[in-house]
């Protein structure tokens, strides 16, 4: 594992500075001296890659000139969400805060999301493409019909997590009228909620019906457990003492029988092979007198219609689509500039309050920001150090 993590960081190394070689150097503005960013081609910078293009701001025209009005309404929407959003995410985040503080105990707040290390490497990837894509096009196709100009359009790398960027004028965007910009900042939250939604009913209604419970997945083994050193992460738990395990509910009702103490046998589907295997059950610290194995269980499924390599990819794609596009279309809500809720919270105040009351009122907000963001974060980044 551990040679497998520097050959990883040492290609990753190799690739960026092979990078950076060829194309990290910058244009030189001749009468300032001063670096230039490209308006098109490839430009890298420290673990940024950037690739912009003026050939797609034509079809975001197209997109955004045939029904005016009905990107005026959809923007709307975005507004209304992006508000309600703010409010839903910032309390959720102070929940969390206030009962870290209470409890010195570290709830689940704002999860990492890194591709390979806390996410699935493919399906993260996959997700975030979708997430960076339709939120960056939603907000160009609005600045357009709001009549705003775009620099360009491309794609980026940061660091391994690819994406897709909208550049706007911002210049043009800051004269325009509140409502335009607010437009402009709740498009892209919208379009990832949307995108969420049409994911889950995919999900529900075209893939769900394909699949079949089978089995029991160990997602994770909590170290110091009975199950430490016996089971394995993606083992699939098919039976206990002879009880079929094929659904969560089975599973759950199996446990519910046994008692702690009791040496339980498992039959376990691990790398295409079933094995038997025992171990003697802890305490269940939530139901006490009941076994305890010390585990994360997860669902595991089968197709029912066989072509198992398409019809699973296909699922945890579209889930990690939801769950991507709905966790960061929600937290890009987060009232902290540079974040799209931020940005809409910022240009409401500075709007209607007096600069006096509107310059401590602003501060006030990115400190606050910033301390549930750090509280909610920590035990993410404790978790991650191990």
């Amino acid at each position: 594992m551990a040679s497998t993590v520097v050959i990883v960081v040492a290609a990753i190394t190799a690739f960026w500075l092979i990078l950076y070689t060829l194309f990290g150097k910058k244009e030189v503005d001749p009468e300032t001296g001063a670096p230039v960013e490209k308006e098109e081609g490839l430009s890298v910078d420290f673990l940024v890659a950037m690739w912009r293009t003026k050939r797609l701001l034509g079809f975001i025209d197209r997109v955004s000139r045939a029904n005016r009005r009905f990107w005026k309404v959809y923007s709307d929407i975005g507004i209304a969400l992006g508000y309600m959003g703010m409010a839903y995410v910032f309390f959720m985040l102070l929940t969390t805060a206030l009962k870290t503080l209470q409890t010195r105990e570290s709830p689940a707040g704002v999860q990492l999301v890194i591709p390979g290390v806390t996410i699935p490497l493919w399906y993260g990837l996959i997700g975030l493409a979708v997430v960076m894509v339709v939120h960056e096009l939603s907000h160009g196709v609005v600045a357009r019909a709001e009549g705003l100009p775009l620099k360009s359009v491309g794609l980026v790398l940061l660091a391994v997590i690819p994406g897709a960027f909208v550049e706007p004028d911002e210049e043009e965007l800051l004269k325009a009228p509140l409502r335009s910009r607010l437009r402009v900042y709740g498009a892209g939250s919208l379009a990832n909620v949307l995108t969420a939604i049409l994911a889950a009913l995919l999900i529900s209604y075209a893939v769900s019906p394909l699949l079949t419970p089978n089995g029991v997945e160990v997602g994770g083994v909590i170290k110091g457990t009975p199950a430490d050193g016996v089971l394995q992460k993606g083992d699939v738990i098919l039976a206990i003492n002879g009880e079929s395990t094929k659904t969560m509910d089975e599973f759950i009702t199996v446990m519910n029988k046994t008692k702690a103490g009791e040496t339980i046998t498992l039959r376990v589907l691990r790398e295409g092979k079933e094995l038997n295997l025992q171990l003697t059950l802890a305490e269940n610290p939530d139901n006490p007198g009941k076994g305890f194995i010390g585990i994360h269980p997860v669902q595991h499924v089968a197709s029912r219609v066989g072509h198992e390599g398409i019809v699973l990819p296909l699922f945890f794609a579209l889930y990690w689509i939801y769950v991507l596009n709905i966790g960061i279309g929600l937290m890009n809500l987060f009232p902290l500039v540079p974040l799209d809720g931020g940005r809409m919270l910022d240009d409401v105040i500075k709007e209607y309050l007096p600069e006096g009351v509107a310059r401590p009122v602003r501060y006030a907000t990115i400190g606050i920001g910033l301390f549930l963001l750090a509280l909610n974060l920590l035990p993410a980044l404790l978790n991650l150090a191990g």
